[in-house]
């Protein structure tokens, strides 16, 4: 506590949470974000919607201009250059320095190359950064024959759909078997495959990017497969994930892997010096199947939330809790909860249903004493305390089935899909899941289902 200086190098969710909360708990601090990216906080969920005019860049502002001063929040728009850990001085990109007592390390990430022929290509980017936004939006405001996308993720779908927003035709290229291997079972990458399949996206499976092609202006004009197979287009855009954002720090004496290695704590090597967020690095992973780098929004705010706790009351560890994702696919929703491995593991129970129209399912894994370990949905919402608990608290799969109703959200906007899962369920395991309530429900819904 107390008159100490804390500086803050990230607007993202990680840093600005950390300065909100150490705000809350610590009315003397002084705190400063700095950002070259943004003046101010924003949501990188909506930049494709910004892209596409569904939105405008001034709606990405979570928070209205006066919260910053009101909670005495120093905003500071400039990129760091050079940081000296022994007398705690930054250094900007416009000449100007900065003392601290305590550094955050919220930088976040960056978009990861492989070093590909004509990578630096105009008109070859990732989708990341508002500066990323503006460049796609100049690259692809022209007339444009052909777009394609290198990686099967979040990140390629959301730039896929971008692109076939503005009807520009765009080959998709992922090298796994099915779209997101490392993360989808087969029959819900099939499902997402043929929906992306149905917006005329041309989708390669099992196809590498081996080197790019320039024009005489230096524009990319087409790609050359690692079959040999050369695309035309005008756009490439690289969605082969994503990497921590800390290039910066690597001459610097911060012990530096893939991120800033850091302890449950999150203290760095170096007194007074933490990390959080994507650029943060786990020394050993936080929790059994997790992974030592967090990046993801949900956790990035945790970070925040843990290390402002810690300078403001009694220390403790990271404790990440149940796992959890959501994202959308075009259209269709998806949600995970705790754990389910992308591959079927003999003697793990798992049940899966699949609406018979191929766009919505549900998925639920269990342990050996049938107890739920994960579940993914896609196509309709969740309640997100109603599977944390269940996970937490060691449901059955049986328990967890018999009160989904509980567990969706909002069902007045969907058809009442519990109903069917819970008649899978019992063909599949032979457990009677009947309710009179149920029975009602399914002589009214009945049709809908």
């Amino acid at each position: 506590m107390g008159s100490r200086h804390f500086v803050i190098i990230g607007n993202g969710i990680s840093g600005i949470t950390f300065a909100r909360h150490l705000r809350k708990g610590d009315d003397q601090a002084r705190i400063t974000v700095i950002s070259g990216e943004s003046p101010y906080f924003f949501s990188r969920t909506a930049l494709m919607y910004v892209y596409m005019g569904q939105m405008k860049w001034e709606h990405t502002q979570p928070y209205e201009p006066h919260f910053w001063k009101k909670n005495r929040i120093d905003l500071l728009q400039d990129w760091v250059k050079t940081l000296d850990f022994e007398t705690k001085i930054l250094g900007f990109a416009s000449g100007e320095t900065l003392t601290y007592d305590v550094l955050v390390l919220a930088t976040g990430s960056k978009p990861a190359f492989f070093g590909w022929p004509g990578q630096d290509l105009k008109g070859v980017q990732g989708l990341y950064t508002k500066q990323d936004l503006e460049t796609m939006e100049a690259a692809t405001s022209k007339p444009i024959q052909r777009a394609v996308i290198v990686g099967g993720g979040l990140i390629g779908i959301e730039m896929a759909e971008m692109l076939t927003y503005k009807k520009i035709p765009v080959t998709f290229l992922v090298r796994e078997n099915r779209f997101w291997e490392q993360v989808l079972p087969e029959q819900e990458a099939e499902l997402v495959q043929k929906h992306i399949s149905a917006y005329s996206i041309d989708l390669r499976l099992q196809t590498e990017l081996k080197e790019i092609l320039a024009d005489e202006q230096g524009n990319v004009r087409a790609v050359i497969t690692t079959a040999g197979e050369e695309i035309p287009c005008e756009f490439l855009g690289i969605a082969t994930g994503v990497t921590p954002n800390v290039d910066f720090l690597k001459s610097t004496t911060l012990a530096v892997g893939k991120g800033v290695k850091v302890n449950s704590y999150f203290e760095s090597s170096v007194p007074d010096v933490y990390a959080i967020g994507d650029c943060a690095e786990f020394e050993q992973p936080p929790g059994p199947g997790r992974r030592t780098l967090e990046q993801v929004w949900y956790t990035g705010r945790m970070h925040g939330e843990t290390l402002a706790h810690n300078f403001c009351n009694k220390p403790v560890s990271y404790q990440p809790g149940v796992w959890f994702n959501s994202a959308k696919f075009f259209a269709i929703e998806y949600q995970t909860y705790g754990i389910v491995r992308p591959d079927a593991v003999a003697g793990v129970p798992c049940f899966y249903w699949e609406h018979h129209l191929g766009k919505v399912s549900f998925r639920m894994e269990m342990d050996e004493a049938g107890k739920i370990a994960g579940v993914i949905n896609l196509g309709f919402r969740l309640r997100h305390e109603f599977f944390d608990r269940a996970i937490r608290e060691k449901w059955s799969g049986q328990q967890v089935i018999q009160r989904l109703e509980e567990g969706v959200f909002d069902p007045e906007f969907y058809a009442p899909y519990h109903l069917e899962i819970q008649n899978a369920f019992q063909d599949q395991f032979g457990v009677p899941i009947s309710t009179s309530k149920q029975s009602f429900l399914q002589k009214i819904f009945g049709a809908r289902l």
